[in-house]
Formats: C-alpha cells, sequence, structure tokens
C-alpha cells in the first residue's frame, strides 16, 4: 500500500544544511529498504495559488495566505505492507527533517 507522507512546517525559510543531509540520508535508506516511491519539497507558501470553482465560476487567489499557522513543506509516498510500518518510516522522516508529517493512505489501492 502506498502512503502520502506530508512535512508540516510552522516556520519561515528552507531545512538547513544539517538537516538536507539527514534527508538525503533518510531517502537512502527508504529507496534501500524498497520503500521509495517519490518525494519532493515545495516553494514557500507566499508562491501558491489557490482555485476556487465553487459556484460554477474558478475564482483564482494568490498567496501569501496569512491566516495559515503551517503549510506543507515537501513530501514523501511510501511503500509500505500496512499503517505500522508507514508510521515507523514516517517517523524516521519526522527526525530527518526536523519537523511534524502527517501519514495518510492512499485510496483505491
Amino acid at each position: 500500500m502506498q502512503y502520502l507522507v506530508s512535512v508540516i512546517d510552522d516556520r519561515t525559510g528552507s531545512a538547513t544544511p544539517d538537516e538536507m543531509a539527514a534527508i538525503d540520508t533518510y531517502n537512502d535508506r527508504l529507496v534501500a529498504e524498497g520503500h521509495w516511491v517519490f518525494a519532493g519539497g515545495l516553494a514557500a507558501p507566499d508562491t501558491a495559488t489557490v482555485i476556487d470553482n465553487r459556484g460554477g465560476e474558478a475564482l483564482f487567489t494568490d498567496g501569501p495566505f496569512l491566516e495559515s499557522k503551517e503549510y506543507i513543506a515537501g513530501f514523501w509516498v511510501i511503500s509500505a505492507p500496512d499503517l505500522d510500518v508507514a508510521l515507523k518510516l514516517a517517523a524516521g522522516g519526522s527526525k530527518a527533517c526536523n519537523r511534524k508529517v502527517e501519514v495518510r493512505p492512499f485510496l483505491g489501492e
């Protein structure tokens, strides 16, 4: 089964060089153990555009979104046999990036 591990950030700025090195090591471990599917980092939330198509017309709103205290800074898509394994793997990602992570299973697998 595949899981989305979202990195939740509540601070400004990019990961430190030490955090990036730890993330690279964690990524290598995921690959070596066969859990790696895909991962990526995201640009700051002030680069975001929200599209709301309720009411039949698309409304585009550009960031920054000051009301947001936390945002998704990056993510991993991992493969794990069950949620318990996914949570253990995600705990390693949280430690590597020094941020909270959220784990959600993909539906339909």
